[in-house]
């Protein structure tokens, strides 16, 4: 029951009984969520009640179920933590006629930022069994005839390299070679383009159709271009007008994220699209491929990781921050500025660096050395390293004969392969480190923080250079979730000062622009996805600036990380929150969203296993973590020596098959490559769990079942599979790894790190670089929960969709939004933001 707080009054407005009575449902629907006999109109849901998100969301789902109630949002509840605030909150703006109508809801974004899809949702024709599996079908022989031709270019490749005399005409023909091949795979995608499209247009077709799958092909090709190597180079916007794009002069374009629909994209002079932004042109929703255009005017100016959805535009000068998002039909006027998702209005100037002296002679210089080196260097050392592989096998050399058995069947072959296969891996592997901890320091002797050099430079060419020798996946992901990463860091140049070692201090996931201008606080852990933003980019400069996290805090998931954040010690930034670069300075409190909001740094939920990192129990059981971390880093490494060692067999197989089957035994090795790689990875992937289906958790990150899922964590196969993008081989893989995914579902890159705790309806549509993640940890607690995504449901281009959620039948969730844990979606609701709320119906 509701206890009111203060004497009674009996008011004269309408307004203040309706926001009284509304007090009154409110509260006792709480005390019903929380288990009291009451709640008082002042107490604070979190401080005093001790609740969390999780039980927050379950109260608004049960709200909105509530004729009686406005609806109720996890924003709002946030920033209205009482029963009497949120209750005035919400029916401020009610109507007051005499007659009931219910209240727009809170979420709503007012009236001049709304914005309206040009190409309003319709019932599609689904996609039959039949169709799918003929779409299916045409895209594997796609794949098999382009792997022939291209075993076929590489057999005749390196054969004609191997016949030089002397060093000197090897070398100078593996660069011919590479140069070649390199040039053939840069156009492949131009001319499939042109050939199998001609010009994209604002369009919509149903997916696995004959249309799809020509369009498939394209996209394939283009994600896959090397081309991806010339981002931040003036080649990268050439090779974007080569497909069709529209861009103009002293463009800088910092996003491996290559746009496909490239007719649609237009982009004008002196615009900067920083790290990590989405803007490929389309998307897919509800079982169609929508294709729309993406304008951007000239000097515009579009933050990190932000998803520019279909049909945008920004006029000249505008900016979009970081973290933020344009939804279809949405337009910044020229010279505003905007930020959060959906995009709205701030007063923010995220210009941090002015412009510098460019000239065409520099880029040219630039391209240039970029070209001599991955020539000269790079690709010559990759065609030898396979020549180095085969002749230390000589074996291989027999040739086929009736009385001599093949090279492959013989002991010696296997042996052969496992000692060429271990000494190239960890070789490498040490190989790497070894640079890592010395190439990178002598680079950086030629730059200094807070000086603005120009682009296209020898110092942008010595900054490129420790960012690629630094950002190594292998290392990150060996490292990470253990107390290994935190010497790891600081080998590559970190500031980490006085750590407090928790054997979980960051994820398996971490980047950045500069290590040696990053430096995090004490006793603060970060989760996975963190971006340091050290380098500040204007179309002809930049900048490198130390980036500091404060101590004491806790960092969740897919979080870009300014500069000139103004977050301080002691902080919770939620996952995929924007963090603020102005205004006072945050400490001793937590953020949430996009733009960002104040929330509670901690609940008492949370507090529950302090008892466990206590000064006589931590040290015990942060030694049996190490122990078990370090039992899963031997067992990770064990796995990508077997995946080398198979792919090791195959190509030498196809070596001493070559001489019998010609260019067929490569392509057949090359075809079974994938599926080896699949069937190795899952099978490695669910030996980590036992062959048994994960459970919801709720512990300490001290305790051996979190450890356990961090092992699952390091052997799983995320990163193997995107090849099989927008196919229904995508599906079949995802159920051999345990998820349960229904009939016909399309899945354009969407990642699930919990596969046996995830369940998909038919015929539901997954968008690129979307996370359906089962778990979350804050500090020392983790949790993770099932999640349910119904039938024909869609989730936009760059969403995130927490644990314990559920999705029913039709559900939408726009781009870039993130849905909470708990949340619950009803049938057929569109939802957006970050985090995500119900749109306004009608």
């Amino acid at each position: 029951m509701y206890v009111p707080t203060g004497d009674p009054v009996r008011s004269e407005s309408r307004t203040e009984s309706c926001t009284a009575d509304t007090a009154t449902a409110l509260a006792a629907l709480l005390a019903d969520v929380v288990g009291v006999d009451h709640v008082p109109g002042d107490s604070d849901f979190f401080r005093d009640l001790g609740a969390d998100s999780m039980v927050m969301a379950r109260f608004c789902a049960r709200a909105r179920k509530r004729t009686d109630l406005p609806a109720v949002s996890m924003k709002d509840v946030y920033r209205h933590p009482t029963a009497d605030s949120l209750a005035a909150a919400l029916t401020r703006d009610a109507p007051t006629s005499t007659s009931p109508q219910p209240p727009l809801p809170a979420a709503a974004p007012p009236p001049a930022e709304r914005h309206t899809d040009p190409s309003p949702p319709r019932t599609p024709v689904r996609a039959g069994t039949a169709r799918y599996l003929l779409c299916g079908t045409l895209q594997l022989l796609t794949f098999l005839a382009a792997t022939y031709a291209a075993a076929f270019a590489a057999a005749e490749g390196y054969e004609w390299a191997g016949a030089g005399t002397g060093v000197l005409d090897v070398y100078l023909r593996a660069v011919l070679v590479g140069a070649v091949g390199f040039a053939g795979l840069c156009l492949a995608p131009i001319v499939a383009k042109w050939t199998l499209i001609g010009r994209f247009t604002a369009e919509e077709f149903p997916v696995w159709t004959l249309r799809y799958v020509r369009w498939w092909l394209v996209r394939t090709l283009i994600r896959t271009s090397p081309a991806r190597l010339f981002v931040a180079s003036p080649l990268y916007p050439a090779y974007l007008r080569a497909l069709g794009a529209k861009i103009g002069r002293d463009v800088a374009i910092l996003s491996v994220h290559i746009p496909v629909c490239t007719d649609l994209l237009t982009i004008g002079d002196g615009t900067v699209i920083r790290k990590d932004v989405r803007f490929s042109c389309y998307r897919a929703h509800d079982g169609l491929l929508q294709t729309g255009p993406v304008t951007l005017g000239r000097n515009v100016l579009v933050g990190e990781q932000s998803v520019l959805d279909i049909h945008t535009a920004m006029g000249d000068g505008s900016q979009l921050g970081h973290a933020s998002s344009l939804h279809t039909g949405q337009t910044v006027p020229a010279g505003a500025r905007r930020h959060g998702s959906p995009a709205e209005p701030t007063g923010t100037d995220f210009r941090t660096v002015g412009p510098a002296a460019s000239s065409t002679a520099r880029k040219l210089r630039y391209i240039a050395g970029q070209l001599l080196v991955l020539l000269l260097v790079s690709l010559p050392l990759a065609t030898g390293a396979l020549g180095i592989l085969v002749a230390a096998l000589p074996h291989l050399h027999t040739p086929f004969g009736a009385d001599s058995a093949p090279a492959f069947t013989s002991g010696a072959f296997y042996l052969g392969a496992l000692a060429a296969s271990f000494v190239l891996f960890f070789g490498s592997a040490l190989a790497g480190l070894l640079v890592q901890g010395l190439l990178p320091r002598l680079l950086r002797l030629g730059l200094k923080p807070d000086t603005v050099y120009p682009l296209h430079g020898r110092h942008h060419a010595l900054q490129r250079a420790v960012t690629l020798l630094t950002n190594r996946r292998l290392y990150t992901t060996l490292f990470g979730d253990s107390s290994a990463i935190v010497p790891y860091l600081r080998y590559l140049g970190y500031d980490l000062g006085r750590v407090t070692q928790t054997g979980s201090n960051f994820g398996s996931d971490v980047k950045h622009d500069n290590p040696f201008l990053s430096s995090v606080g004490s006793g603060t852990m970060v989760a996975d996805g963190l971006s340091l933003l050290n380098a500040e980019y204007s179309a002809t400069s930049f900048r490198l600036t130390r980036v500091a996290v404060g101590a004491h805090s806790f960092l969740g998931n897919r979080i870009a990380y300014p500069a000139h954040a103004r977050t301080g010690d002691n902080c919770l930034l939620a996952t995929k929150v924007m963090v603020p670069v102005d205004g006072d300075l945050r400490e001793n409190t937590g953020l949430l969203g996009s733009p960002p909001f104040a929330i509670p740094r901690t609940v008492l939920r949370d507090t529950r296993f302090r008892e466990l990192e206590g000064p006589g129990e931590l040290p015990r059981r942060l030694a049996a973590k190490n122990r078990h971390n370090a039992v899963t880093a031997g067992l990770y490494l064990a796995a990508r020596w077997t995946h080398l060692f198979l792919l090791t067999l195959l190509a030498l197989g196809a070596k001493a098959l070559h001489p019998t089957l010609g260019v067929s035994a490569i392509a057949l090795a090359a075809v079974l490559a994938l599926p080896c790689t699949v069937v190795l990875f899952v099978l490695v992937e669910r030996a980590s769990t036992g062959f048994k289906a994960q459970r919801p958790l709720y512990c300490s990150i001290y305790e051996p079942a979190f450890w356990r899922h961090e092992r699952f964590w390091k052997m799983a196969s995320l990163h193997h599979m995107r090849i099989l993008d927008g196919t229904p081989f995508k599906n079949v893989v995802g159920r051999l790894q345990g998820a349960r995914i229904g009939k016909r579902v399309f899945d354009d890159g969407c990642a699930f790190p919990e596969r046996t705790l995830l369940a998909i309806g038919d015929d539901s549509t997954l968008n690129a670089g979307t996370v359906v993640q089962c778990h979350s940890q804050e500090d020392g607690a983790f949790k993770s929960d099932r999640t349910v995504i119904g039938d024909a449901c869609t989730l936009g281009v760059g969403a995130f969709v927490h644990y314990g959620v559920t999705l029913a039948d039709g559900a939408q969730l726009a781009c870039d939004a993130f849905l909470m844990k708990g949340e619950q979606v009803p049938h057929g609701a569109r939802w957006t933001g970050n985090p995500a709320r119900p749109l306004p119906t009608g």
